[in-house]
């Protein structure tokens, strides 16, 4: 393995832990699990899909995880599931006013972590950053495509 591969895997592992770490409060207050965290914030954050199906396959999540953490934010009031007019098998959901506090607060989290992440980046180097993880993020979509080499 490369130094920039091993690198690149402790670095997902250090902010794993420190993004967690900074919702720790919020989860002890509410009792609601990361998953449960995981699912509003997408919600939140990508109003265009709001189905279980697209929080699993876009947050690369089990859907009998995400399942479970839907049964249960309903269950407390804070996601509602509205069937598709269209199509019965589909089922929307969407943030309650009961909801959308603690929705907020996970955005603000979430920001907190994004803005201490590149706090000692200059305005061009973050510009330069994150035109670099688009193009990285870019190249591992395609990754799964590819053929497995042996």
């Amino acid at each position: 393995m490369s130094a920039a591969t091993t690198r690149l895997l402790l670095f997902f592992k250090q902010f794993q832990r420190f993004y967690e770490h900074r919702f720790s409060p919020m989860l002890e207050r509410t009792g609601l699990t990361m998953r449960e965290v995981h699912v509003l914030l997408f919600l939140v954050n990508n109003p265009d899909c709001d189905t279980a199906r697209d929080v699993a396959e876009y947050r690369g999540l089990v859907k009998s995880q995400v399942s479970q953490a839907v049964d249960l934010l309903a269950a407390r009031g804070f996601l509602r599931r509205v069937p598709d007019t269209a199509d019965r098998r589909v089922v929307h959901l969407s943030i309650t006013e009961t909801g959308a506090p603690l929705a907020r607060e996970a955005q603000a989290i979430q920001s907190s972590c994004g803005r201490r992440l590149l706090a000692r980046l200059s305005p061009e180097e973050e510009s330069q950053f994150r035109r670099l993880l688009e193009t990285v993020l870019e190249n591992s979509d395609h990754l799964m495509e590819e053929e497995p080499t042996s």
